[in-house]
């Protein structure tokens, strides 16, 4: 846990300073960070942290976000709908109304996951439009279902550790997860 306070904190802290003006001005809201402060752990580090990035300045779970942060072999960035998302159902027809233009748009480089506690994820280069399909209509009848689609960079990738090529491949993802962001914002009330 020291380490995280040490090291990664002030780097998601740059990141606040880095990203919330660029994600406000792409987005046209007024956007919020949060950085995880894991406040129940005393000693043993998780397994991940993050900063989320939310119009809530109460919080990023209940509202469609994108999230930076580490696992221990990666680095990732999503666009992310937690389970906590009240209108899921509606973001899952509002998908599947067009889902063809939608899964066409993510670059073949990006990739899915279905549980944002668990490094696992589905390349989109391996993804087939049935299985993009599924993935949407899931978010709309699974209660606890979450969906999630960005970037997975391993640690050992040399942009992982080369700070101005790092955020601007952050800054272009981020663009290219923008039309998920915005079908999300726009299914939720009162926007």
């Amino acid at each position: 846990m020291d380490a995280i306070k040490r090291l990664i904190r002030p780097k998601f802290q740059q990141l606040d300073e880095q990203l919330t003006p660029f994600l406000s001005a792409l987005t046209g809201q007024d956007i919020y960070p949060h950085i995880a402060k894991h406040a129940r752990r005393t000693v043993n580090p998780p397994d991940s942290t993050w900063i989320a990035f939310a119009a809530s300045k109460r919080g990023y779970k209940k509202y469609p976000h994108f999230q930076i942060g580490l696992w221990r072999a990666h680095i990732f960035l999503w666009f992310a709908c937690f389970n906590e998302l009240e209108v899921k159902s509606a973001l899952s027809a509002s998908l599947l109304s067009h889902e063809r233009d939608v899964f066409n748009h993510i670059p073949s480089q990006f990739v899915w996951s279905l549980d944002h506690t668990v490094p696992a994820v589905i390349p989109q280069e391996t993804l087939s439009p049935a299985g993009f399909h599924s993935m949407v209509e899931r978010l709309g009848t699974i209660k606890k279902s979450e969906l999630l689609c960005g970037l997975r960079i391993d640690k050992e990738n040399e942009i992982a550790g080369s700070g101005e090529a790092l955020l601007r491949l952050f800054k272009d993802s981020l663009e290219k997860l923008l039309p998920l962001y915005k079908e999300a914002s726009e299914c939720m009330p009162n926007r």
